[in-house]
């Protein structure tokens, strides 16, 4: 299950790239594909506080498929890793709705 771990990872590794498009960048980033950025009051604030919400999805992301590294192929174990990427997907958005309510203009 090496393999799986390797795609895992990778998966993970473009999350933190996204992460760290974010913290650099100098306009509002946008956090739904096809969606225009929104307007902030602090641009800088705003980005960083996405860029840190996209690591910590990261770090969580990968955390969730060391099982894949231990456990032998089709294992029920596996279950969880899919339901806790569910689980911090939803916590992702929850989050971002928090930080856009923070510092979406007026």
């Amino acid at each position: 299950m090496i393999a799986g771990f390797v795609i895992w990872s990778a998966v993970s590794i473009v999350l933190l790239c996204i992460g760290i498009w974010a913290w650099k960048s100098g306009k509002a980033v946008g956090f739904f594909a096809g969606v225009k950025p929104p307007e902030v009051r602090d641009v800088r604030k705003y980005n960083r506080s996405v860029a840190i919400l996209w690591f910590v999805y990261a770090v969580l992301f990968e955390l969730l498929g060391l099982p894949f590294l231990f456990l032998r192929q089709n294992f029920p174990g596996f279950l969880l890793s899919v339901l806790g990427v569910a689980w911090i997907t939803i916590a992702l958005m929850i989050a971002y709705h928090r930080i856009l309510a923070k510092y979406r203009a007026k």
